[in-house]
């Protein structure tokens, strides 16, 4: 027995028979109210007629009356808008701050016995199931199902945009400053997300803005900022590379990041820093005003080919300088990819143009982003084929993103009676006359 599980059936009504207080006085729920997750009591707003009077206020829910005073409630000026107490165990009265009686009701020949069984199935499934509701999934009608997913989708997007909101604030508000670093973390892939992001932050785009329409002079920026240049080479390209940089760096001022910070270890050669950085270059010699440039493309085909950038022609042999690979390469391995290219939209741009959309309260960017992931296929990963082996599979890559959310969010923190699924759950076989 929990609090939380009190809660949840208070909320959503899933009680049986008439409710009656300690008292004898019968009570007629109009609102549960909005449920209070800050400090004061548990729901806010609720509509309770009590005897035929009409209460407006607050609902407080509790294991057995008597927390009530083990919280010191009746301490506090805070709870005397409480207009019920819903409790499932009455063992004492109690009092307001102001010393009036505390309105009681006791639920626990309320709940209706099938409630508690699927709530007890959960519980235990959530023991050895990483996604709980695993075994009961298929009882999820597939549109019910997408229905909530919406819902976590829109919740993940919310979460990125705080996180975009974070990044904004450090760049003082800058768009295209937060785009250039976002989309650089997102070409460093989750190994080399960071010093990916650094590279971004020391390389000034100023600077870029200046030499914008040389490509070779981009890269040999980004390789000298990124720590890529120093020593001594032997082939032409990086020669040529390294004293490009080193007048650049005497006229700007510039200072490099440490080499070290870039890892290969259990990395395809396909990945390798110097190759990534390379496409990098390839994307920023197209424009300089990214963040712009990408608020003109408007859906994921014409996204695809802007970000459909290859690396110089060094790398169709290379994939660390001075070290030529064996015959056989392809030149498309130097290309981003398709795959690459997705999760750049889905993690970096989508979330981008929706906290944009959100900010300047513009709905038809935040649509065009959610529809941009509804464009893009599903992606592959463990906690997608968690869901795929329980029965669902995703659709597209909003799909995707919602099943991960629910995951992250719910699943992993055992937070079933938060999850748009609970409900449906925990109703099954439940009859729908329920007070």
């Amino acid at each position: 027995m929990t609090e939380a599980f009190l809660q949840y059936v208070w909320q959503h009504k899933l009680l049986e028979g008439g409710l009656t207080t300690t008292d004898g006085q019968p009570v007629v729920v109009e609102r549960a109210g909005e449920l209070n997750r800050d400090a004061g009591p548990d729901f806010h707003d609720a509509r309770i007629t009590v005897d035929g009077i009409r209460w407006a206020g607050n609902v407080e829910v509790h294991i057995k009356a008597s927390d009530w005073n083990a919280h010191h409630h009746s301490d506090d000026k805070a709870y005397n808008s409480v207009i019920l107490h819903v409790v499932y165990a009455y063992d004492a009265d109690v009092v307001l701050e102001n010393g009036s009686k505390v309105r009681t009701v006791e639920i626990a020949d309320a709940i209706p016995d099938q409630v508690w069984k699927n709530y007890d199935d959960l519980m235990q499934s959530a023991l050895t199931n990483e996604i709980p509701c695993s075994p009961r999934l298929k009882e999820i009608p597939e549109f019910l199902f997408h229905t909530g997913q919406d819902r976590v989708l829109v919740e993940r997007l919310q979460r990125k945009s705080e996180d975009v909101g974070r990044m904004l604030k450090s760049t003082r508000g800058g768009w295209e400053q937060v785009c250039y670093q976002l989309v650089a973390r997102y070409f460093g892939g989750k190994v080399n997300a960071f010093p990916f992001e650094l590279l971004a932050k020391v390389t000034p785009m100023n600077v870029l803005a200046k030499i914008k329409d040389n490509p070779f002079r981009v890269e040999a920026l980004f390789f000298g900022q990124a720590g890529l240049l120093s020593g001594i080479f032997f082939d032409d390209y990086p020669n040529a590379l390294q004293r490009e940089y080193n007048y650049m760096s005497a006229a700007y001022s510039l200072n490099p990041m440490q080499a070290h910070l870039w890892k290969y270890f259990r990395i395809r050669p396909a990945s390798f820093p110097p190759l990534r950085i390379s496409q990098f270059a390839a994307l920023i010699s197209r424009s300089s005003n990214l963040f712009s440039k990408l608020l003109e493309t408007r859906d994921a085909k014409a996204l695809r080919t802007f970000f459909d950038v290859e690396a110089s022609d060094y790398w169709r042999s290379h994939f660390r300088f001075d070290k030529p690979v064996g015959k056989g390469v392809s030149a498309t391995a130097k290309n981003l990819g398709d795959d690459m290219i997705d999760t750049i939209l889905i993690n970096a741009w989508v979330p981008l143009l929706f906290t944009y959309g959100q900010e300047h309260a513009d709905e038809e960017l935040k649509d065009r982003a959610l529809a941009i992931l509804h464009q893009i296929p599903a992606e592959k990963n463990r906690t997608v084929m968690l869901w795929q082996k329980a029965g669902k599979t995703p659709t597209d890559a909003a799909d995707s993103q919602a099943m991960i959310q629910r995951y992250n969010e719910y699943c992993s923190k055992k937070r079933c009676l938060e999850c748009p699924l609970a409900f449906r759950l925990l109703k099954t076989n439940v009859s729908d006359d329920m007070q």
